[in-house]
C-alpha cells in the first residue's frame, strides 16, 4: 500500500491543526498514521459474510448470558471538606476552575 498521508498533506493537516512539530516528530507521526492506515486496508480485505454484522464479536449477548446490570449507589465521600481544602478556589462548596487561556485562531 503506497503512502496515503503524503508529506504535503500531513503539512497541511498540521497547519489545520495549529501544531508545532519538530522534523523527527513529524515524520515519525506521519509514519504511524500511514501504519494505522495500512492495518485498516489489511482489515477490510479480511472477506466476511454479508451477514455478519459490523460489531459482531462472535458472542451473542442475550439475556441469559449478559451480566446482570449493577445497582447504581450513591457512596458519598466521607469527609468532603477535605476534597475542597485542596481547590485551589471555593464558592459555596463548589471548585471553581481556573479560566482556560486561549487565542483566536487566525
Amino acid at each position: 500500500m503506497s503512502e496515503e498521508i503524503t508529506r504535503d498533506l500531513f503539512n497541511k493537516l498540521v497547519d489545520l491543526a495549529a501544531l508545532e512539530l519538530e522534523e523527527e516528530e513529524a515524520e515519525y507521526i506521519r509514519r504511524q498514521l500511514n501504519d494505522q492506515l495500512t492495518a485498516i486496508a489489511e482489515l477490510a480485505a479480511v472477506p466476511l459474510d454479508e451477514e455478519t454484522a459490523a460489531a459482531a464479536h462472535g458472542v451473542p449477548y442475550t439475556a441469559d448470558t449478559r451480566a446482570p446490570f449493577r445497582e447504581d449507589n450513591a457512596d458519598p465521600f466521607e469527609r468532603p471538606e477535605e476534597i475542597l481544602k485542596g481547590a485551589p478556589e471555593v464558592i459555596d462548596r463548589y471548585i471553581i476552575a481556573p479560566e482556560t487561556p486561549h487565542e483566536d485562531l487566525k
